[in-house]
């Protein structure tokens, strides 16, 4: 799945765009709106970015993961050639240290995530900031050409930024938004 990203400064047109896309058979679970302003988007039923897709969550999270598998090898590792009372550890012992860095790495990853803005949304700070209204729409890549020209033709007060993935990827970089 392809994720557009629009920009838009009046409500009005947020609004407008929400209709025209729901009538394309584009559903609330594939388009979601970020804005400084969320009490007037709330009012008119338009449909919010969520926590996943305002923090940085999921990527922080991936990150953590990464990072205590690395930690948690590492720690296997050396343990593996400390004896205890005089043998090795068991590779049950070796495989729960290793899980254990894992959950360690996540939980502190996520931690961290949840308290930072979402890497995807960087570029828009300063818009959102500004009173804009991010409109993103979830769309496959054959339906993406489609959603361009019908925003085009009837939303011509809104800019077209860019095209990015739905997917987080633990270490994804963020194509640059054009205004």
């Amino acid at each position: 799945m392809k994720r557009l990203y629009f920009l838009t400064q009046q409500i009005e047109s947020a609004d407008s765009i929400s209709n025209d896309l729901h009538d394309a058979g584009i559903t609330d679970w594939n388009f979601h709106v970020l804005s400084k302003h969320e009490k007037g988007l709330y009012k008119r039923h338009i449909h919010l970015a969520n926590l996943l897709q305002k923090t940085d969550f999921i990527h922080s999270a991936e990150r953590g993961v990464l990072k205590g598998i690395v930690g948690g090898l590492a720690t296997a590792l050396v343990l593996s050639q400390i004896p205890i009372h005089g043998s090795t550890p068991s590779f049950s012992l070796l495989l729960g240290v290793l899980v254990f860095g894992v959950i360690v790495g996540g939980w502190h990853g996520s931690l961290l995530g949840y308290q930072n803005e979402n890497y995807q949304l960087k570029p828009f700070h300063e818009k959102i900031e500004q009173g804009y209204f991010l409109i993103m729409v979830d769309v496959s890549a054959s339906q993406a050409s489609l959603v361009i020209k019908l925003m085009q033709k009837k939303h011509p007060e809104s800019t077209y930024c860019r095209k990015g993935s739905t997917l987080t990827l633990p270490f994804g970089r963020v194509s640059v938004a054009t205004f």
